[in-house]
């Protein structure tokens, strides 16, 4: 179970999901104000989101402050959690 009995893991999971929702809805403004977005924008936005949506899932039980080694490690693609949709 994931919960806020573990203060660090949790503020992290919050924060990473936090920011990945206000880099979404920054992206989906700047989307729409625009009406257009050269697909390198849309490259590096996505990249960014899935980064803090990474971070949240592969991070979610590590209690103590991650390592510079373990940030690129947690910021890839989870091996384990399949898409669903």
């Amino acid at each position: 179970m994931i919960d806020s009995s573990s203060y660090v893991a949790w503020a992290r999971l919050i924060t990473e999901l936090d920011d990945a929702q206000e880099h979404l809805k920054s992206l989906i403004n700047e989307m729409t104000a625009k009406g257009a977005l050269e697909e390198a924008e849309l490259q590096s936005s996505l990249g960014h989101i899935y980064a803090h949506l990474n971070r949240a899932w592969n991070s979610r039980n590590n209690t103590f402050e991650i390592t510079e080694n373990q940030w690129r490690e947690f910021s890839q693609f989870p091996t384990d959690i399949d898409p669903v949709g």
